[in-house]
């Protein structure tokens, strides 16, 4: 496996594993959906355009993951950090989180922020096998009209609908 920077002619070999990373986002919310390659195609540019660095590790050709990276100055956020599921636990996510953690190093930080959603406890217990522990914020908002939320979650003495 090998660590490529993704550049615009790369966009066509990306876009599927973006439009797995939104089915896969909208499933952590109970939300079934289809791959949607194109809008994926247009969010890349978004982020080409707007200067974020994108990485892949690349395996027989083939893109295993990718890392997309918002440079925040001070601060470096993964944006997207998503891996196929033949290739977990097989290195390519540590590859791609250590780019971004190099790329916050050369900006003089000590740590990548990300967001994650609360049910992605792959994405927790990745995190936390690298030394992230600490909770930097909490997301809060109003039930939608009619959203009917099945859990909650205790956060110190609060307890959120989830």
């Amino acid at each position: 496996m090998k660590l490529i920077e993704i550049q615009r002619k790369d966009t066509d070999r990306l876009a599927p594993l973006v439009a797995d990373f939104r089915v896969t986002l909208n499933g952590y919310r109970g939300i079934a959906s289809q791959p949607r390659v194109e809008a994926a195609r247009e969010e890349i540019g978004e982020f080409l355009d707007a200067g974020f660095p994108i990485f892949a590790v690349e395996d027989g050709g083939e893109l295993a993951g990718y890392v997309v990276c918002r440079m925040d100055a001070p601060c470096l956020w993964v944006e997207h950090l998503f891996v196929r599921e033949k290739y977990r636990r097989k290195g390519a996510a540590t590859m791609l989180f250590e780019k971004a953690e190099a790329l916050a190093a050369a900006m003089g930080e000590d740590t990548v922020f990300n967001f994650v959603h609360p049910n992605n406890l792959s994405m927790i217990g990745f995190l936390r096998s690298k030394g992230y522990t600490v909770l930097n914020m909490i997301e809060i908002r109003k039930p939608y009209p009619g959203e009917h939320l099945k859990t909650t979650i205790p956060v110190g003495d609060a307890v959120f609908d989830y």
